[in-house]
C-alpha cells in the first residue's frame, strides 16, 4: 500500500464545512485518498440547514461496490447515514470488508438541525457492532445509551452500556459539551477519577473492553474560543481513520486526528455568519513552498 485508501460513506455539505467535504480535504490533508458514498445531499450553510434529500439505497451501494472492486479500500470512515434502510444496507455490505471502520453517529448539525430521525438511529446498532470505534459527542451518546449525560461518570456509563449492547469494542466520547476543569473531584466507584464542571479545557475519553476488563484513557486541551467549529466532527473521525488505515495503534491515531482538528480550528478562515467553517488547509497554500 503506498497511500491509505479511505471510504467515506457520508452526507453532503453544501456549505463546504462538515460531511462529504470535510472528509475529503482532511483525508488529503494527512496523505490518504478519499472515495465516497454520498448518502444525503443537503442545501445548508454556516447559519443551518435548508433541506435534506436522501440519495435512494441502491444508489449508496452502487458507490461502495464500484470503488472498492476498482481501487481497494483500507479503511472506512461513517458520518451522516441518510436513512434506516441505508444504514442496514450498509452493515450488510461492511460486514464482509475486514478493515478499521470508524463510525460517528451524526444525528444532528452544528447549528441544531436533526439529521437523523428515530428510525436511522434505531439501526445505528449494526453499525456500532461492525465498527472498529465508534466516536460519538455527548448528546450523541446519550441518545445511544437512551440516558442523559451531564457528568463524567454519566459519560463512562454511557459508554460501557453502549459497548456491552452493541459489541463495539470503543468508544471514543469527545468531550466538547462536557465541560470539566480537569482538578480532581472524587473517584466514581470503580476508582476512577472525577473532575468538576465550569472548565476552560477540553476532554475526550477512550473506553474499551477487553480480556482485563473495563479500561479508559483520556487527553485534554485548552479549550480555543472560537465559533469556527463546524465540522469538527467529521474531521476527526476522518483523521482517525486516516491512521487506522495506516496501522496506527487506536490511541496513536486520536492523538494524531486530536493535533488536525486542534490545528484546522485555529487556522479558520472566520466564514459565514453562523458557525463557520474549519480551515483544513491549515493557512497553507502548496504554492508558498514554490514561491519561497
Amino acid at each position: 500500500m503506498t497511500i491509505p485508501r479511505i471510504l467515506i460513506i457520508a452526507g453532503s455539505d453544501s456549505g463546504g464545512g462538515a460531511g462529504i467535504q470535510a472528509d475529503i480535504k482532511t483525508v488529503t490533508m494527512l496523505g490518504g485518498h478519499a472515495m465516497t458514498a454520498i448518502t444525503a445531499i443537503t442545501a445548508q450553510n454556516t447559519l443551518g440547514v435548508d433541506a435534506v434529500h436522501p440519495v435512494p439505497t441502491d444508489m449508496v451501494i452502487a458507490q461502495i461496490d464500484s470503488v472498492v472492486r476498482d481501487i481497494g479500500v483500507d479503511a472506512v470512515k461513517i458520518g451522516m447515514i441518510g436513512s434506516a434502510e441505508t444504514a442496514h444496507a450498509v452493515a450488510d455490505r461492511l460486514a464482509t470488508f475486514g478493515v478499521p471502520i470508524v463510525f460517528d453517529p451524526v444525528m444532528v448539525a452544528t447549528s441544531g438541525s436533526v439529521l437523523a430521525d428515530a428510525d436511522t438511529i434505531a439501526a445505528f446498532e449494526r453499525l456500532m457492532a461492525l465498527a472498529s470505534v465508534v466516536t460519538p459527542n455527548t448528546p450523541e451518546l446519550g441518545a445511544l445509551a437512551g440516558m442523559t449525560v451531564e457528568t463524567e461518570l454519566d459519560q463512562a456509563a454511557a459508554a460501557e452500556c453502549v459497548i456491552t449492547r452493541t459489541g463495539c469494542p470503543a468508544v471514543l466520547a469527545k468531550g466538547g459539551h462536557l465541560v470539566l476543569d480537569g482538578e480532581i473531584s472524587g473517584v466514581d466507584r470503580e476508582g476512577r477519577h472525577c473532575r468538576h464542571k465550569n472548565s476552560e479545557r477540553v476532554f475526550d475519553f477512550l473506553y474499551w473492553l477487553d480480556a482485563d476488563g473495563w479500561h479508559e484513557m483520556s487527553w485534554n486541551d485548552a479549550r480555543i474560543e472560537t465559533n469556527h467549529t463546524h465540522g469538527t466532527g467529521c474531521t476527526f473521525a476522518s483523521a482517525l481513520a486516516v491512521g487506522l488505515a495506516e496501522g496506527r495503534p487506536l490511541e496513536d491515531g486520536i492523538s494524531r486526528a486530536r493535533q488536525f482538528v486542534r490545528a484546522a480550528l485555529i487556522s479558520a478562515p472566520g466564514l459565514g455568519g453562523g458557525h463557520g467553517p474549519m480551515g483544513h488547509a491549515l493557512g497553507v497554500s502548496p504554492f508558498d513552498a514554490l514561491e519561497g
